[in-house]
């Protein structure tokens, strides 16, 4: 299984902890586009003979776009690629975009799931976020999706917010119950240096929530979810059946996937490389029939630390007896004390040949992850 990423750098405003490249300004939209469009064709042999499982225009936000530009960016591909015949087209979308027109349109060229920034149900924390959208518009938005023939929804939340209670999370996780979106992303709220609230956290204007209030909005997520059915296949994401995210499940299962536009990343398995994130700089190298990208060659201790980051952070786990067939890497033995004292702590367990993540060791996926790594 294979993936196509393309990434559409434009936004209508800046979200205040959003660290992605992105950029407010549309005046190089239609270069950008005919870049990427171009780019598609010169990369067209990166994934080999391999089918296309999933296509997943993300951003920025590609709702921004008019239905015929995310149409001709479709048509590209299908000129260049294979597509399974039941591929997955996922369109990242912003509630204030999703216009009943809008929605019927996007269905209508073969748009069939779509990504939509809700964040939040409370107009206020959307305020604090930077959100251009407010409570009613998200809620209306996923209904006319409904309406317009959109059965594969996702909506992206997030908690640990400065200023959001435990009650008010749990309102949102409600309303989202009422709304019963087949795939719920939610994450924890990272404050990153070069975002605005990056900025405000140095300057003493923002203090990030404690650890433990994050650990508990966690625990009030996993355990509200379940108990309506969903399954939480990796730490941030949850789905009703047979509505995992295609494309997603194949960057934790380390599937190779083609990155277009400017900084998309790009994995084949054995190397990875990463466009440069400078909207003019990309048009005009690919004008020049360039492909302004970093290459990076994965040697083997790269390939076992990817696969543990990845794989531990999923209900399936990470395969010991996998690492060690492939790569001769006896996880058990190399950290044999370290996993003896997360075991001992409940934060994970050895099922067989397979470590797993307790959902309290998933509040530590990131650390566990890292302390597992070899240098």
């Amino acid at each position: 299984m294979v993936g196509i990423y393309i990434h559409i750098p434009f936004c209508r405003q800046a979200c205040y902890y959003c660290d992605f490249h992105f950029s407010t300004n549309p005046k190089l939209k239609t270069p950008l586009l005919s870049a990427i469009n171009q780019e598609l064709g010169m990369q067209r042999d990166y994934l080999g003979e391999s089918t296309v499982a999933s296509i997943y225009l993300g951003g920025g936000t590609p709702s921004l776009l008019e239905t015929s530009e995310v149409a001709s960016l479709l048509n590209t591909i299908i000129r260049y690629f294979h597509l399974d015949r039941h591929v997955e087209i996922t369109l990242e979308a912003n509630p204030d975009d999703l216009t009943w027109i809008k929605l019927q349109n996007l269905y209508a060229i073969g748009i069939n799931r779509l990504s939509i920034g809700v964040q939040s149900f409370q107009d206020k924390l959307l305020r604090y976020l930077h959100r251009v959208h407010d409570s009613t518009k998200a809620i209306t938005s996923i209904e006319l999706a409904y309406r317009a023939g959109f059965t594969n929804l996702s909506i992206d939340l997030i908690y640990a917010i400065p200023g959001q209670t435990d009650a008010l999370w749990q309102e949102d996780l409600a309303i989202t119950q009422r709304l019963k979106p087949p795939h719920i992303a939610a994450y924890c709220l990272a404050i990153e240096p070069n975002t605005v609230f990056g900025r405000w956290q140095q300057t003493g204007r923002l203090y990030t929530v404690a650890d433990d209030v994050a650990a508990r909005h966690f625990k009030i997520l996993i355990e509200t979810l379940e108990a309506i059915g969903y399954e939480a296949y990796e730490v941030s994401n949850f789905t009703q059946p047979r509505y995992h995210a295609r494309h997603t499940m194949n960057y934790w299962k380390q599937g190779k996937y083609l990155g277009v536009g400017p900084s998309a990343h790009s994995y084949n398995g054995q190397t990875r490389q990463y466009n440069i994130a400078h909207n003019q700089h990309y048009i005009q190298c690919i004008q020049q029939r360039v492909i302004p990208r970093t290459l990076e060659i994965l040697e083997r201790k790269d390939h076992i630390n990817e696969y543990i980051i990845t794989h531990l952070r999923t209900q399936w786990g990470c395969d010991m007896a996998w690492l060690k067939a492939h790569y001769q890497y006896d996880v058990q033995q190399e950290k044999q004390a370290y996993l003896a004292q997360i075991v001992h702590h409940q934060l994970a367990k050895i099922q067989g040949d397979t470590l797993l993540l307790t959902k309290q060791g998933r509040l530590l996926a990131d650390k566990i992850a890292m302390d597992l790594l070899i240098n």
